[in-house]
């Protein structure tokens, strides 16, 4: 199976990143991507401040016209989509993924287990997380989601392992403690350990960050024995196609 990890530059403008989203999915399907992943909050970044009244703004309903938009796309061309998403249901926010197949159907929905993608006092009526860690029988493969800080709750990853699934997409968001875009502090400091988090789910791994001013960007493949099999490097918009 031949995937496409879709690093874009996230701006303000849903409007906007959907039409980046097209563009990437256009050229990842030239390319002869038979999946395109993207990163976590793909429509808006998480832009998030922990006020209701500003964040619900920011929620996507997974029927709404943005991922509508996304499935006449990946129909059109004939492509899977794994996107990350802010949801809005019923009244509430939760940070989602979605795998969107080749005939434009919404076939798996994956909600973020762990808190860290908002403040701990954020208001639990509000602000939603998931509970359950499955997986899909993809027509590419046995496939499960984790979320950004997911990847670094062992119990999660354990639950993961368990199902045994080829392919494990994670969408994240990620900044540089302190600022700063350092290749080479990424490489030492921050890839060992999203390695060794894969390493411990003993399957392929794709992660797609996303890319604005303080959001870092690169893209990750890496195995099931925890080794980097390709990646992009930071501060890039760009699309690595791999064979998975």
């Amino acid at each position: 199976m031949r995937a496409a990890l879709a690093v874009q530059r996230v701006m303000t403008s849903p409007d906007y990143n959907l039409e980046e989203l097209h563009r990437s999915m256009g050229r990842a399907a030239e390319r002869g991507a038979d999946l395109v992943v993207f990163a976590e909050a793909a429509f808006t970044g998480l832009a998030n401040d922990d006020i209701p009244e500003h964040d619900a703004a920011l929620g996507t309903s997974v029927d709404g016209p943005l991922i509508q938009a996304v499935r006449t796309e990946a129909k059109r061309l004939g492509v899977h989509v794994a996107l990350g998403l802010l949801e809005e249901d019923q009244g509430r926010l939760y940070d989602s993924a979605l795998l969107i197949d080749r005939t434009g159907k919404v076939v798996f929905r994956y909600r973020r287990v762990s808190t860290g993608w908002h403040g701990p006092d954020a208001d639990p009526s509000f602000y939603g997380e998931g509970s359950d860690v499955d997986c899909f029988e993809a027509e590419f493969g046995r496939v499960a989601f984790l979320i950004c800080g997911d990847l670094f709750d062992d119990d999660l990853v354990a639950r993961v392992r368990e199902q045994r699934p080829d392919l494990l997409l994670v969408p994240f968001a990620r900044a540089l403690v302190g600022g700063g875009h350092d290749q080479s502090r990424w490489d030492h400091e921050e890839l060992p350990q999203y390695e060794a988090q894969v390493r411990k789910a003993r399957t392929t791994a794709l992660l797609v960050n996303y890319l604005d001013d303080d959001y870092v960007g690169g893209a990750m493949v890496i195995g099931s024995d925890g080794s980097l099999k390709a990646s992009i490097p930071l501060r890039r918009a760009d699309i690595l196609i791999a064979q998975v």
